[in-house]
């Protein structure tokens, strides 16, 4: 048996694979403890792991204490590390497995000596010679003058990257810690897990200790939703839920979708609409939820319409269901590219949402038998290989090898820069 120690900030997209990722390590026999916000304690525990409360801090922007104080991104990242390092002290874990965007359990664990995987629960961020710039939404270049093209724009969105290095090298510094070179730091150099379908990722030579392990799913428990009547077919719209808060998505598939011969079970995922908002009409042929149970209800769909948040995706195509993507910000841009490209799903940009044009996406996803037909393959894929169990072995791998005496770990964080052109990405625990 040995002893894990897990951590990621508390938005779903990040919060669920290491819930995933913590089961199942669990369900292998290990002790885990697993740090992340409050409002997942109960499901953390009832996976028989350790819950340990982490900093929440908001991950972008500035924070604010409960004491009014305001903190720098990378200020919070030094207040995390501290915390975080009290943890690590006293449960002396053999290995720590961190969340891409959480960065103090990766300091923490440098600091007390601790080896540490990272997770990457979405494509990977790092680019490659000749690759449009991550979270962009390009798709990969067919001739060699688009290649060029985007090596020579690569050039100058390394800026970011190097201000992101610039600054966590700040923030290691006032943990004592030495400076990192690699742009993306962040990233363990021993063991990298990212939780993605490889027939999203483009081809690519992939760095030692880079594993595409497949989507790593968890969700709450949460009953069967029955459908509207009939066998018609059905479409799921599941928005993102941390973006859109107007919910333009959601309307315009009430507003578009109506007419349509299909069945539509739609959900608000419990963000309700803006204080005095009228709630828009619900459609015979719809029903209108405030949260589906993802792993039920997408097995008995033909299209799912998302915002291409990486978790609704993954899950849409490993039960072979297409996806009308309409990204919102983030990487969801990327998703939707990556979507486009392996021949999965319809990419609808966000400028051009509205009930008209959702329509038509719909149909085409609907029409076009080669989506089902690919997302079909890529569920086959999914249940000959479980990227929970992957990655857990992976784990379990890097936590033997840290026990020889001959092996030492010597590992270097630096910021997960996951978008091109902004800094590091440095959310806490």
């Amino acid at each position: 048996m040995s002893r894990f120690f897990l951590g990621a900030f508390g938005e779903p997209g990040h919060a669920f694979p290491m819930l995933a990722l913590g089961a199942r390590l669990v369900a292998r026999g290990h002790e885990v403890t697993f740090e992340t916000w409050s409002r997942w304690r109960e499901d953390v525990e009832a996976a028989g792991m350790r819950f340990e409360p982490a900093p929440e801090y908001p991950l972008f922007g500035q924070a604010e204490s409960a004491s009014g104080k305001r903190f720098e991104m990378y200020e919070t990242v030094v207040l995390g590390a501290g915390h975080t390092r009290q943890t690590v002290a006293r449960l002396r874990p053999d290995v720590i497995v961190h969340d891409i965007l959480t960065l103090a359990p990766a300091l923490a664990g440098e600091l007390e000596g601790v080896p540490a995987a990272t997770l990457v629960p979405h494509l990977y961020p790092v680019g490659a010679d000749g690759f449009p710039p991550y979270a962009l939404g390009a798709r990969l270049p067919r001739t060699r003058l688009g290649h060029g093209l985007w090596r020579a724009a690569g050039r100058g969105t390394e800026a970011g990257l190097r201000q992101g290095r610039s600054d966590l090298n700040g923030a290691r510094a006032k943990l004592g810690l030495p400076p990192v070179a690699r742009l993306h730091g962040g990233l363990s150099e021993r063991l990298c897990l990212v939780g993605t379908f490889p027939q999203l990722e483009y081809p690519r030579r992939w760095p030692t200790g880079v594993h595409v392990v497949g989507p790593i799913m968890w969700e709450p428990p949460f009953a069967f939703v029955e459908p509207p009547p009939g066998d018609a077919p059905l479409v799921l719209v599941a928005p993102s839920t941390a973006q859109d808060p107007g919910h333009r998505l959601l309307r315009s598939a009430l507003a578009g979708l109506g007419d349509l011969p299909i069945r539509v079970i739609a959900t608000w995922n419990r963000r309700p609409l803006e204080s005095g908002a009228k709630p828009p009409p619900v459609p015979r042929n719809t029903r209108l939820v405030e949260w589906v149970s993802y792993s039920k209800t997408m097995p008995s769909c033909a299209v799912v319409v998302c915002h291409a948040g990486h978790g609704t995706m993954a899950r849409a195509l490993a039960t072979g269901c297409p996806v009308v993507a309409v990204p919102h910000s983030g990487d969801m841009a990327e998703n939707a590219a990556r979507a486009d490209w392996a021949g999965v799903g319809v990419r609808l940009p966000w400028r051009f949402l509205g009930p008209a044009t959702l329509r038509l996406a719909v149909q085409r996803a609907l029409s076009e038998a080669s989506l089902g037909a690919r997302a079909r393959e890529l569920a086959t894929w999914a249940a000959d290989h479980d990227g929970a169990e992957r990655a857990a072995r992976l784990v379990e791998e890097l936590a033997r090898e840290s026990s020889r005496p001959a092996r030492t770990s010597s590992i270097s964080f630096g910021a997960a820069a996951a978008a091109a052109g902004t800094s590091a990405a440095a959310g806490t625990s």
